[in-house]
This record gives structure tokens, sequence and C-alpha cells, in this order.
């Protein structure tokens, strides 16, 4: 069996680095094949971007994987369970859960509003929408019965117009017929995937009956902000967006529903002989085997549930903007995923395309069948609580990255970094980020948070530059910039 080595709580497969990364370009680095790997890696980084050891390591290990026919970094590539996020891997008949990730489907929603920036009090709409949506871990909303979460799960966003008829909650006065069919034309795979619940392990199905309509933890959120500057007027307009405009921007993903599937087809996968030496966390499927067909279906029941998850919080959004201002247009721009994989053709070949923590990065050709056949698809890039967010839209030119690009700024120091680390109400480790350190960089923006004790784990220092990231984007041709948004008002768990 090969060595490993405890990281971060995690075991994970060690290969030997090569003595060095080789710089390709000011934009590009690669690992040319050593050791274990059956293919090179490229990350897509800066000399401005800060690269962790362990992380490089964990894209060797990606790179060793028998299956494994590409593989990339983005510039926000950073530690994760196994496989760093950031990373998008192409398996040849082959698909990976932990290349997924626990949270299947976590992506990217944005609305925007008619309204600009002194239209809306911020403060107040917020803490509306705080009282709509739970935030933080654990948290329950939209009540479903057997019948209704087998329905969900199975259909995605189809099954919500039945379920708007019979459940009373108030989610669904904000739902529109006519408005729901021009959403689901915004949605990635029109808010559907094909899945079987009968793939999904009970608890999962357990877990997720009373968890729609709820945000999570960690760095999900929704938030209020304004576009600051248009950087692609066509582009804008095609979307809907003008300068200083409210607009509201939603990260979140299946909750407990796709941790279970994830951590169950995990273990299958480790149980299996071609995975004997290998870690869990470093574990495959034939996608043509049994398990490899059930979790892929899972896979697509965990998404459609995090789709609709969006969805109702959405709806809830949308509740609150018309309850302040009678009926109010909130249309929306796009919902992109961000944790998943998909069966796709890049250089005449068909992989397995694993996407954890990448977004999804189409043209105009590739999006022919779309309401986005003109401009290329809408690309959803978060900050960090407190720093700008941009909205981008795909050239068609991305192939080097499998037509992915990142899904954020990336981490710069770990959770316990940040906030630093106390036993018995003694300090063991101080924080990286201070109090006041952390005031300033929330200076103009309304916080609404549940764990005053862990927020500063999310501090915008604790992130890369979220600048410099979409930079990298924009200089290697794989999408254009089309709007800068900043944070008015932010409600994190």
């Amino acid at each position: 069996m090969r060595s490993g080595k405890k990281e971060c709580g995690i075991l994970h497969q060690v290969t030997e680095l090569p003595s060095k990364l080789v710089r390709v370009d000011p934009l590009r680095l690669r690992i040319k094949r050593a050791g274990a790997m059956v293919t090179e890696a490229t990350i897509f980084a800066s000399r401005a971007i800060k690269l962790e050891p362990d992380a490089v390591r964990q894209l060797c290990d990606a790179a060793s994987l028998p299956p494994a026919k590409k593989v990339c970094a983005t510039a926000d590539i950073h530690v994760g369970f196994g496989v760093p996020i950031g990373a998008v891997i192409g398996l040849d008949g082959a698909v990976m859960p932990a290349a997924v990730g626990y949270d299947i489907n976590c992506g990217m929603r944005l609305l925007h509003t008619p309204f600009s920036k002194g239209q809306v009090d911020t403060d107040k709409i917020a803490a509306d929408i705080a009282r709509d949506v739970p935030l933080g871990e654990g948290r329950e909303n939209v009540q479903l019965d057997k019948a209704g979460i087998e329905a969900l799960v199975n259909q995605g966003l189809a099954a919500l117009p039945a379920l708007a008829q019979k459940s009373g909650h108030r989610a669904w006065e904000a739902f529109d017929p006519e408005q729901f069919a021009d959403d689901l034309q915004r949605i990635e795979e029109n808010g559907h995937l094909p899945a079987d619940p009968g793939a999904v392990p009970k608890v999962a199905m357990q877990k997720g009956r009373n968890q729609l309509g709820t945000l999570g933890g960690g760095n999900h959120f929704i938030e209020i902000q304004y576009v600051q500057e248009i950087l692609d007027p066509t582009s804008a307009k095609a979307f809907g967006l003008f300068e200083n405009q409210i607009v509201v921007m939603i990260h979140s993903g299946s909750r407990r529903f796709g941790y279970e599937v994830a951590d169950e087809y995990m273990s299958i996968a480790a149980r299996r002989p071609e995975n004997a030496e290998r870690p869990k966390m470093l574990s495959y499927l034939p996608a043509n085997s049994g398990a490899g067909k059930m979790y892929i279906a899972a896979m697509g029941a965990a998404a459609n549930f995090a789709f609709a998850n969006r969805h109702i919080m959405a709806l809830l959004v949308r509740r609150c903007f018309n309850r302040m201002f009678g009926p109010t247009p909130l249309k929306l721009v796009y919902d992109v995923t961000h944790n998943m994989a998909k069966l796709e053709e890049h250089g005449g070949a068909k992989l397995w395309v694993h996407r954890k923590g990448a977004t999804r990065a189409f043209g105009p050709k590739r999006m022919a069948a779309s309401v986005f056949a003109q401009t290329g698809q809408p690309i959803i890039t978060p900050g960090s609580m407190g720093t700008a967010s941009y909205l981008l839209v795909g050239t068609g030119k991305s192939e080097e990255s499998l037509c992915s690009v990142n899904h954020g700024a990336g981490r710069v120091m770990s959770r316990t970094a940040a906030r630093g680390k106390s036993r018995r109400g003694r300090v063991v480790a101080e924080a990286l980020i201070s109090d006041e350190q952390f005031k300033r960089s929330m200076e103009g923006v309304k916080l609404i948070t549940m764990d005053r004790r862990k927020i500063k784990e999310e501090a915008p220092g604790a992130y890369k530059d979220i600048d410099e990231v979409v930079r990298i984007v924009v200089e290697c041709g794989w999408a254009r910039a089309v709007a800068r948004m900043v944070p008015l008002a932010v409600l994190k768990g």
C-alpha cells in the first residue's frame, strides 16, 4: 500500500512532487509526469497567486489515477478533501465522488432588480430575507412528505409547480408560472439532471425532507449587491444589467442531502478491488459498473435537490421585495453549478469532467440550444465577503481547461488560521486576522450572521484577490468580464 499522511484531519495519498513547477508563461504552470502520475497537470495562476504545497500534491494525486486523461486547476486552487478545490479532472469511463465533493451542485444564482443603489433600504430588505431564509447549519424550512421529496429529486425543478399547489409555505406566494418558465431557461441543465431516488441513501432522503430553502454555513451566502462597473456593455444589456443596479447573489448547495450521497459513495468506491491501495478520498468507480451508474443517478438526485434549494431561496427573496415594493420583477440572470461531474466531449473524446470548485464556461457554440446562443454562458464568480464579485461570459476558447474557470477567489489560509484557536479558554494559536482588521474589511457592508464566533473564518483577508483571479481568466481568453458588483449587505450562516 502506498504511504499516506494526515493533512487537515484526512488521509490522502502522497505523490512525490517534481523538483519544481515549470512556469510555461505568466499565466500557466505545468507539472510534468513523475512518479505515479499518468498525465501531466496544469495550474492556471500568475506569480501573484500563492499556491499551497499540499494542494499541488493533491493535484498530482489526481493525475496519478489510472482513468485520468486531463488534470488542471484554476487560480483559486486550495486544499480540499482528497482532491483540491479548484480542480478540473477529466476521467475516461470513470466517476470519482471526491472529485465532485460533499456539497454536490453547490452553485451560484444571480437575480437582478429594477432598482438602483439608493432606491432600496438594503439593511431592511436583508433583515427581511434573514427572517424568511434560515441561515446556518442544521436549519429547516420547507417540509416535504415522502412523495414530495421523491418527486423533487427525480424531476428537479419540474416538480415545483405541483409542490406549490400542495404546500401552504410562504415561498409559494412568489411563485409565478410565467416567470418560472423563463427561469428554467436560465438554469444550468434547466434545473434537472437524470436521477433515481432508489440510488439515494435513506438517510439523505430523511435529512433532505425538511432542508429545502435553507442557506447552510461555511462560505454560503446571500448578498445584496450593486453593479459598480459595467465592463462589457453589449453583454450587460443582454443580461439586463446597468450601472448602480441592485442585484442579489445566492450561493448554496445540496445541504445534508448531498453530503450523505457523497459520503456513501466514497465508501462504496473505497471497497472496490481496483481501489484496494487507495485512500477513500481518491477512490473512483467505473462509470458503467452498477455502483458507478448508481452514483451518477444519486449525484443527479442531489443536484436536483440543490437546484430546488436555490430556487426556493430565490422565491423567498422575491417575496420580500414584493412585500416591500408591491409586485416587483426580479429576473434570473443565471444559475450555475460548481461541484459536478458531467459526460462531455472534448478534443473528440468523451470524458467525465469533474469540476470541484470550478465553474463550467461554455461559449456561444456549446450554448446553441439555449437562450444564451448569442452571448455564451453567464459565469457567476463571487469574491469573498466584503469584496467584489464578477459576472463573466464564456467565449468558447477554454478547451485547455475543459471549458472551466474558477468558482471564486479561493482561500489563502485555513479557517482555523483565520479565527485562531483556543482550548479551555486559553489561546493556543493567535488569529491571523485581528478583530480590527476584520471590522475594517467590512466597513460599509451590513453583515447578518448566525455565528459571530466563527465569522472571521470568512474574512476577506482569508481569500485571494478576486480581481487578480478574474484577470487570469480574462487574459487566458476563456471569458469576458461583463460586470463588477460589490456588496451592500451580506447574509451568512
